[in-house]
């Protein structure tokens, strides 16, 4: 299995928990929180699409 390379998101803050992405050379993407790294969401950027928009809908429709 190719070595993943994570970068942690710019909207993280400075403390230790953080999102951080990671992508192979066919394209698959891997997510994961810091404080648990051995739990990944691993996805196809159309699977990646799905969730943020999924995401975005669930944020405006919180009261």
């Amino acid at each position: 299995m190719t070595e993943l390379h994570w970068q942690k998101s710019s909207f993280s803050s400075e403390a230790s928990n953080c999102v951080e992405l990671a992508t192979t050379p066919d394209g698959t993407i891997h997510l994961r929180e810091s404080d648990d790294p051995t739990t990944t969401l691993t996805l196809r950027p159309s699977g990646l699409h799905s969730l943020l928009v999924a995401a975005r809908r669930e944020i405006t429709n919180c009261p």
